[in-house]
């Protein structure tokens, strides 16, 4: 395993190492918060980033898999593609925000709107989740285990929501549905993928009412 020391090299040298490598480990110590670790990385490799992170790290990630031993800012897995980012502490808000694919896990709580515009992750939060999570949410799979805040999946598409704990409140066309034995096997797959220790049976579904597809001038009061 490669260890870089930032209190030593500068982000723009770190990130420059993972872009030029196809595989390996590297263990990145005193981040400080900085902004933009490991981002835009397009091979399979291994971060471990001991210490808080800032703004987007591991955003645009593609098949790495990047572990933040602490807190991390907002965008963290901003447009993320494929691969798997694991955030053991907390998340600022816009957690895994448009991203297309790959797993986030949060160990800790996110902030407002987790998953906003999400197409195709999933997102796994072990804590609690803010305002206007999942807003937008066009694809993919957000998993609660504890609260979500209010107007959760506001403007929703055909994102799946799984919360166990309470919703302050539900965004606009978002619903509860009922949880079939399909939607029981996905979450209990999500569920082990991130070591989460928890019960599908202890959640509750949410998804689109479908209702604000098209456009429709009763509804106008909703857009």
């Amino acid at each position: 395993m490669t260890t870089i020391d930032l209190e030593n090299s500068t982000v723009r040298e770190l990130n420059r190492e993972l872009h030029t490598a196809s595989a390996g480990s590297w263990y990145v110590k005193n981040p400080r918060g900085a902004h933009a670790l490991a981002v835009g990385l397009n091979a399979p490799l291994y971060v471990e980033i001991v210490g808080h992170a800032g703004y987007y790290c591991a955003g645009m990630n593609q098949e790495a898999t990047v572990i933040v031993k602490g807190n991390v800012a907002t965008g963290v897995a901003e447009n993320m593609m494929s691969g798997r980012v694991h955030v053991h502490g907390h998340a600022s808000q816009s957690a895994g925000a448009t991203a297309h694919g790959g797993l986030l896990i949060i160990d800790g709580d996110a902030s407002a709107r987790c998953g906003i515009s999400m197409k195709g992750i999933n997102i796994v939060v072990k804590g609690s989740v803010g305002h206007m999570s999942a807003f937008m949410g066009q694809a993919g799979d957000l998993v609660v285990l504890g609260d979500a805040g209010d107007a959760l999946g506001d403007s929703l598409y055909e994102a799946r929501l799984f919360v166990r704990g309470k919703v302050a409140s539900l965004g606009t066309d978002c619903v509860e549905k009922e949880m079939r034995s399909e939607h029981l096997t996905a979450l209990a797959e999500l569920l082990r993928q991130s070591g989460a220790d928890a019960d599908p049976s202890e959640f509750r579904r949410y998804g689109s009412s479908r209702k604000l597809y098209n456009f429709q001038r009763d509804n106008v009061s909703h857009y």
